[in-house]
Order: structure tokens, then sequence, then C-alpha cells
């Protein structure tokens, strides 16, 4: 079998595991567990309980016989794809060949990473391994990178660099956006939409802070052209409110979201809604505005420079470039020295029916793991 059609083959088997975040990733690690113990790696499993009690799994992998608390690089790779709908897309889990593309879902995002290592390492000797190394598997990124949570909770992994997988068209990603989250809960007085004036509604005052919002996402004074938009940007996700269309609305509930740029406080946004909510308060009387943050992580950014951003450089011809959404590489970045992101596929065509990854691109990333491992 070649080196090729061994990713393809790994990656057809995976595509075909359903895996979305709502059930047990246990068959996908099953079948990595198994490629990784044929080449001589042992694995380590970390399982949790999600909140139905569904079994989740983390997996540290290395090679037989290394030691495995000295790190020097480690390859992390997410086992969950985000949902689908099977009769919009009923080959879903079907790894289709068309044009030079394969298609299915969790093809780029990131089974198309985990074939290709897997394949790297199937087809490498682990006496000519050059470093410490280790593959990371994780549970449950694509809801809230809850796996890379629960496994960095405890002292388990350290490494001098880490290489987070996600679709970056091959492009090593220096930097990343950070991600915020809050909810909006605006309180007003309900009254019969016949006479507005003996209430207060809550969903205009809401729809005056989601413009304020959207003003504030559609550019930004501070830039950062490594992203695109090279800005922080900020979305309202969803919005509830209202009981009936002839009752002026009493509450209205929105969640907004901003990714900072690296460098930026990310409460900053959450302070700025609390002002908003203060300026809403005092133009529609009667309305309480309550800002929950929910989350504000800071985004990442690493040197150009460093050996192995420039092996990247090198391995693949392509120039660094940022993230604008979210990943592991912010977990990660507590233990590492270094993170980069990177990976086959582009991420305009995951989460669709339209995800795929080049075979060109995959075949690359097989033979750059290769290297990897074995300089």
């Amino acid at each position: 079998m070649g080196r090729m059609s061994s990713a393809v083959d790994i990656l057809r088997e995976l595509v075909a595991i359903p895996s979305i975040s709502a059930i047990s990733n246990r068959p996908v690690i099953d079948v990595a567990a198994r490629t990784l113990e044929d080449a001589g790696w042992i694995t380590r499993e970390f399982p949790y309980s999600d909140p139905n009690g569904i079994e989740k799994v983390n997996v540290i992998a290395s090679p037989a016989k290394q030691d495995a608390t000295e790190i020097d690089r480690a390859f992390v790779c997410h086992t969950d794809t985000v949902p689908f709908v099977p009769e919009a897309w009923p080959n879903a889990t079907t790894l289709e060949e068309r044009d030079g593309f394969l298609h299915g879902c969790g093809a780029c995002d990131v089974k198309g990473s985990l074939a290709g290592i897997l394949a790297a390492i199937a087809g490498t000797p682990v006496q000519n391994i050059a470093r410490p190394v280790a593959v990371v598997l994780t549970a449950d990124e694509e809801i809230g990178c809850v796996g890379a949570t629960h496994l960095l909770a405890a002292p388990v992994l350290q490494a001098k660099s880490v290489i987070v997988c996600e679709p970056t068209s091959l492009r090593p990603a220096i930097a990343g956006k950070g991600y915020g989250l809050a909810e909006v809960v605006v309180q007003g007085k309900e009254a019969h939409s016949a006479l507005p004036k003996e209430g207060a509604s809550a969903i205009y005052a809401a729809a005056k802070m989601m413009l304020a919002v959207e003003k504030r996402g559609k550019d930004g004074a501070t830039r950062n052209d490594l992203f695109d938009p090279a800005w922080t940007t900020f979305n309202v996700g969803v919005v509830q409110g209202g009981t009936a269309k002839n009752i002026v609305p009493g509450t209205c509930r929105f969640l907004v979201e901003w990714r900072p740029l690296p460098g930026e406080d990310p409460t900053a946004a959450l302070e700025w809604l609390k002002g908003l909510a203060t300026e809403t308060e005092r133009e529609y009387p009667g309305c309480l505005v309550i800002v929950d943050g929910r989350r504000a992580d800071d985004g990442f950014a690493y040197s150009p420079d460093s050996r192995l951003v420039q092996s990247l450089i090198q391995l693949i011809g392509k120039k660094p470039t940022g993230i604008s959404f979210g990943s592991e590489a912010t977990r990660f970045a507590k233990i590492a020295d270094e993170v980069v992101v990177v990976g086959p596929g582009d991420m305009h065509t995951a989460h669709s029916d339209r995800e795929c990854v080049a075979i060109a691109d995959l075949e690359a990333w097989t033979e750059c793991v290769r290297h990897l491992l074995t300089h």
C-alpha cells in the first residue's frame, strides 16, 4: 500500500464513523489506537462522562520506551465533528473523491489531519523517530474544547511545542484570536400593544444594543493583518423575546460573542457591553439590562522565526497566518512553550456539506509529519 493510499484509507475509515459531539468518540479512538499500537506506540486513555452520562475519551500516545513526561513535540487532533442533517447530506459519512478533493463530514475538520498523522506514524519505524513526541486525541472540541479542558486539568502533559490540527490550507498559524461570550437580558414591562405607553418594550431596547454591537464589529481601530478580518469581530447569534404579537414584550435575551485580537484584553468588550447596558437603561425608561459574562479567553501569538515555524514554511512552502476561529491552541498554550495551528483543508468548507480536503494537501501533510517525526 502506498503512502498516500494509506492516508486515504484511514480517512475513509474515520469519515465512515459518525462522531458528532452528542455521542461517544470511542469508535474513532479505537481506530486511531489500533494504528498507533500496531506501529509500536503506547496509548494512555483519560476517559470522562459528559453531562448526559456518555463516555468520552482523551488519549495521549507516544512511542514505546520513550519517556512520556518529557515531550519535545505533540500533535493534537480532536475527534468530534459538528452535527449534520442526514436528509440534507445523505453521504456525509461516505468519503467521495471528486476533482482531486475528498468530500465527507470531518474530511478537513479534522479527520484529514488525523489520517495524515496516523499514516506517517504507520510508515515510520519507532527507532527512526528523532525526538520525544506524542499524539494527543481529544473529545468535544466542537462544543467548547471540553475534552482538552478535562485532559489538562491534571499535570499529564508538558511539551516544548504543540501542533494543533485545524484546516488552515497548510499555512502555519502563529496567532489566533481569543473568544468572548456574554448573555444580555433586557427586562421591560408587558402591556397591551394597543397601549404601548403602559409598558416598556424589552425588544426595542435590545434592538438598540444589537445595532451597536453590529456597528462595533464592522471595523476596528486596532488591526492585525495576519487575520481576515483584521480586527476584533462581534456577533449576535441567538435572540429570544416576546410572548405574543399583541403584547409589548417584557423580556428579550440575546447572546453576544466576540473574537479579540491577540494582546487585546478579552474582558474589554464585556466592559463595553456593560456601559452600553447603562446607556440603554437611560434611553429606555422602565427597562433593566443585565449583562452576564460567560467566557473571556485570550488570543495567542508566537514568533514566526522559531525553528518549528521555519521548518513548516520550508516543508510546505506557505507563509504564516493567523486564525479567527476558535481552537484548542489557547488550552495547550498553558502547557507548551510554543503552539502552531496547521492542517490540510480550508475552514471555509468546514461545518457544511461542502466539507472536503484536497488530495494534494493530504499528501503534503503526511510527508510533512513524517519529516517532523524523523528530523
